[in-house]
C-alpha cells in the first residue's frame, strides 16, 4: 500500500477516534469521498482490507490504525 494512503488512513482513524471515542468503527469507504474520483486508490484500499487482511465490513478504527502503523 502506498505511503500516502497509509498516512490518509491513519489521519482518518485518529479524527474518528477523537470525535467518537476508541470504540468507533469504520469501513474502508471512510477514507474516500462519496464520489469515485480515484478508483485505483479505492481498489488499493479495498484489496488491503478485504483480500490481504480479510477484515469485516466494519472494524474498529483503533485496530486499523495499529495495523497500519
Amino acid at each position: 500500500m502506498r505511503e500516502s494512503l497509509k498516512r490518509k488512513m491513519i489521519d482518518v482513524c485518529e479524527r474518528k477516534i477523537a470525535k467518537k471515542g476508541s470504540n468507533v468503527g469504520l469501513s474502508f469507504y471512510a477514507f474516500f469521498a462519496n464520489r469515485n474520483n480515484d478508483p485505483e486508490l479505492l481498489m488499493e484500499a479495498a484489496h488491503w482490507w478485504i483480500i490481504t487482511h480479510k477484515l469485516d465490513h466494519f472494524e474498529k478504527a483503533i485496530k486499523i490504525k495499529k495495523m497500519i502503523e
